[in-house]
């Protein structure tokens, strides 16, 4: 499995680096190495035994090093599904990054930098050197590896000191192909000193080919620096989306991370976020809706690292059909972080026998003045509650979709901003109805 694609590097390393960017291409031979070393994980390791990746890696896909995609126009051919939304909006189709910026983004501040990865690396090496890797170096993970070898650009965004974005960024990635391919795209967030961003992050298909995306992002995120994150997976059955989120967070800073999977193949998300200053706040939510055979698994590593910060996780998953969800939350607190208050929750509903889910909330806590606690569920719709709204009236379809959509209220609670909270209560409802809940534009959700 691994072999296809050491060759493939091997024979391929000066066009990838021709068509990426020196700064990027620096580290690329110290991923291979690890690569070749490790490989891509599998269920015999403690972080990946709820997810084999062994058949879906073991296909031949496409890797466009070229990049000579020039299938559609992205802004031609996609329309946002969050109506009225006013945001800066940008494409990634594939590995490739799209802008209109004169035409669409017109009023964005002229001190903040949104671009492709490799014109940031062309414009801003010292930049984007000075952040570039240095939190996914310090991780030993086959998927981050590939995607140090293979990923030749993704999406840049610079938030300077003092400069506070008054809408949200977009960003939405598609995939789009027609013949099976994989993407390896790296993305880059730097929210400096006092700045504030809100970034709506959007995941779709547009051919109906079996797809594999390994997208990395990176974020910084200043002192007394305000950063959310809004990740909406809606996907069609064949893909695989394999994403891993590395945030640091400094003195005093505050991030929101929520992740949302309304649709899907197969999803491994991996989530880390160290708070590195004192009085850090930070926010991680998530949701899954799925169903048929449907797999979707969350881990997640938060680092207690310094004193006096706080953060609040909760992950909520409703499985139907013969899906499966699994999630691993960790919180680690180290010996000098004291007066920490780290609280995490995993509460999943199982709609039918055949659904399955593997929860496993951990805490690691060296401090001895802390306020931490953990805890997870896993159960049915609750029949008493069904059977009394019954004799109020209510159909037992409805009844049923009352209770699911307030599980999962709490969630899009989560969500700072209001259109786009409001869609997406609409969207789960009609999810939890069985809907595709498709965006326009987004053409292959079966």
């Amino acid at each position: 499995m691994e072999k296809q694609y050491i060759e493939l590097y091997k024979e391929n390393k000066s066009l990838i680096n021709q068509f990426s960017a020196p700064v990027i291409n620096k580290s690329r031979d110290e991923a291979f190495d690890l690569f070749e070393e490790i490989g891509f994980p599998t269920t015999k390791q403690e972080h990946y035994k709820y997810t084999d990746l062994k058949n879906v890696l073991s296909l031949k896909y496409v890797l466009d090093f070229k990049r000579t995609y020039n299938y559609m126009d992205p802004y031609k051919t996609f329309q946002c599904d969050v109506p009225e939304i006013r945001s800066f909006l940008y494409f990634v189709v594939n590995e490739s990054f799209y802008s209109k910026t004169n035409s669409i983004n017109g009023d964005l501040p002229k001190e903040v930098i949104i671009c492709g990865l490799k014109e940031a690396s062309e414009k801003y090496p010292e930049l984007v050197e000075k952040h570039y890797g240095k939190l996914a170096s310090k991780q030993k993970d086959g998927i981050i590896a590939f995607n140090g070898v293979f990923a030749q650009d993704g999406f840049f965004m610079y938030v300077p000191k003092g400069v506070q974005l008054d809408r949200p960024v977009q960003l939405v990635n598609i995939m789009s192909s027609d013949v099976d391919y994989m993407a390896n795209a790296h993305n880059l967030i730097i929210i400096e000193e006092g700045a504030k961003a809100q970034l709506l992050v959007c995941d779709h298909t547009y051919d109906s080919v079996q797809f594999i995306s390994n997208r990395l992002t990176e974020v910084f995120v200043g002192k007394n620096a305000m950063y959310e994150q809004y990740k909406l997976e809606n996907t069609h059955i064949r893909t695989t989306n394999l994403n891993t989120l590395l945030v640091d967070q400094q003195e005093s800073s505050v991030a929101l991370i929520n992740n949302i999977t309304l649709h899907n193949g197969i999803t491994r998300s991996n989530i880390e976020i160290a708070l590195n200053g004192e009085h850090c706040e930070t926010e991680l939510c998530g949701m899954v809706i799925g169903d048929k055979k449907q797999h979707v698994d969350n881990f997640t590593n938060i680092y207690h690292n310094k004193p006096n910060c706080h953060s609040t996780e909760l992950f909520k998953y409703v499985l139907d059909d013969m899906s499966v969800g699994a999630f691993t939350g960790r919180l680690y607190v180290a010996k000098d972080a004291q007066k920490t208050q780290a609280y995490q929750t995993n509460k999943n509903l199982l709609l039918t026998k055949g659904a399955k889910m593997r929860t496993k909330p951990q805490l690691e806590i060296y401090a001895d003045d802390v306020k931490c606690s953990h805890g997870a569920t896993v159960g049915q719709l609750d029949e008493k509650a069904l059977f009394y709204m019954c004799t109020r009236g209510i159909p037992f379809k409805e009844a049923r979709l009352l209770l699911m959509s307030a599980f999962t209220s709490d969630v899009i609670d989560h969500i700072r901003i209001p259109l786009l909270a409001e869609r997406m209560r609409i969207l789960v409802e009609k999810r939890l109805r069985g809907e595709l809940s498709k965006c326009e534009g987004c053409m292959i959700c079966q």
